[in-house]
């Protein structure tokens, strides 16, 4: 019987940005089978897979019961780095090339990225600007066609305050001319973003400049669907059949995208029983995963 050793690790980013993962592997086999094993890198959404339920929690031991070894990385967006100035959405791809460079050195070669949430609208910006030997392909969970489109879509259903607009307009006026280099960020707190009430559950929290990145109409690289089709690497779209967060056309859609650029490894399952969080039903969720890896052997 295989057991899992998890190690805790941490490597930098190119920019300095120290990054803390979990390393789950079989410590029994040889180090033949042992870098020839499947292995995963797992970007999270907003809250960092040390904090979260479901996916980023549950998946990697799932994983290991099906052979499939896991990087499970806390990027500079782990928790709720929107509220601070690091975590910049653009940036956070430094965090997955520093994963990928830990994991070759060490000898792995069969590497997937599988990217949750903003993790995935992340991963797939990372999977159209880069190009590695060892990455076989890439895993999207609830991947929005665009960030700033479904945002300010959200807040226009809900009433939010302040409103899109008016979020917009204030970072303008305290960003521009230069967002990145600006000194002059603050911490906003959305009310009623997700919901009808005041309750904390219904609001977020966001800098201006994270948010300038990550949800503004300038942030062309949080539009996914304006990217995807540079893509070349096989991808797996995986959604919940009830997620009430990104709507089923949206992997539909961006799986089209893919297909007419010519990419023609594109696999999109929906989770039945599961919402934005396809470990719901893990059995699912496990089963396309490791279907997709066996197919890209």
């Amino acid at each position: 019987m295989n057991i899992s050793h998890k190690k805790l690790v941490t490597f930098k980013a190119k920019d300095g940005f120290e990054i803390n993962a979990v390393l789950t592997i079989c410590k029994k086999r040889s180090e033949k089978e042992l870098y020839n094993t499947p292995i995963i890198i797992q970007v999270h959404g907003v809250l960092g897979n040390f904090l979260t339920r479901g996916t980023p929690r549950l998946l990697p031991p799932a994983l290991f019961d099906v052979g499939i070894h896991s990087l499970s990385i806390n990027s500079r967006m782990a928790h709720m780095g929107q509220i601070i100035d690091s975590a910049i959405f653009d940036e956070t791809i430094y965090d997955i090339d520093a994963a990928v460079k830990y994991l070759v050195k060490l000898g792995y070669h069969r590497i997937y990225i599988i990217g949750y949430s903003l993790g995935a609208n992340i991963t797939a910006y990372y999977a159209s600007v880069n190009k590695h030997r060892n990455v076989k392909g890439v895993i999207l969970e609830g991947c929005s066609y665009s960030l700033p489109e479904s945002q300010k879509e959200r807040l226009g259903k809900c009433d939010s305050i302040p409103s899109y607009d008016d979020i917009y307009e204030k970072a303008k006026h305290l960003l521009l001319p230069d967002p990145l280099k600006s000194e002059n960020d603050r911490i906003f707190v959305v009310y009623r973003a997700w919901g009808p009430t005041f309750n904390p559950i219904d609001c977020e929290m966001f800098s201006y400049k994270t948010w300038w990145f990550m949800r503004s109409p300038q942030a062309e690289n949080a539009k996914t669907y304006k990217l995807i089709d540079k893509i070349k690497l096989p991808v797996l779209f995986i959604n919940g059949k009830n997620d009430d967060i990104v709507y089923a056309w949206e992997p539909k859609d961006l799986k089209k995208i893919l297909n007419r650029s010519g990419n023609k490894n594109v696999l999109l399952r929906f989770i039945p029983n599961a919402k934005h969080d396809c470990m719901e039903n893990p059995k699912a969720t496990i089963s396309a995963i490791k279907g997709f890896i066996k197919k890209m052997q």
